[in-house]
């Protein structure tokens, strides 16, 4: 059965009603055959991402970049990942205050680097989520979890 790996920071309300956002669209009764796993950040090992067929990531836009918690991730499973994971879907979503720019720059880099394909549009909001960025949310987890199913 394929495996959608959602890797998540989760430090704030507007990040926690994004992340159910997406593991409600990933989760979607009209999807089936698609198993769907939710680690935080900090605990995502390289193990997990190997036994992924996708992945979303969610992450706070601290200071100018994604949050702490993220890197700490992608430097944890890049090297162990990187031949093996190659051409795997992905999709993402950042929160901000005010931008998300270089959060966002952050992820394109590593992800190109580990050679992951983007699958789902982004979701970017530097505001409270408000009930249409939730249904992005929605759609991004419902996006990627459906691309597996196929």
């Amino acid at each position: 059965m394929p495996t959608l790996l959602i890797v998540h920071h989760t430090p704030s309300p507007n990040c926690q009603a994004m992340f159910e956002a997406v593991v409600s669209g990933a989760t979607a009764p009209e999807i089936e055959g698609v198993r769907v796993v939710r680690r935080a950040a900090l605990s995502a090992t390289a193990a997990d991402v190997l036994d992924a067929d996708g992945y979303v990531l969610g992450t706070p836009a601290n200071l100018g970049y994604m949050s702490g918690a993220l890197k700490h991730f992608f430097d944890q499973v890049y090297y162990p990942c990187l031949d093996t994971t190659k051409g795997r879907p992905f999709g993402y979503y950042v929160h901000g205050g005010n931008d998300v720019t270089g959060a966002v720059r952050g992820i394109e880099s590593v992800t190109t680097g580990l050679g992951w394909r983007r699958a789902a549009e982004t979701v970017t909001v530097t505001a409270e989520p408000d009930r249409a960025a939730l249904e992005r949310c929605w759609e991004l987890g419902a996006t990627m979890a459906a691309g597996l199913a196929d």
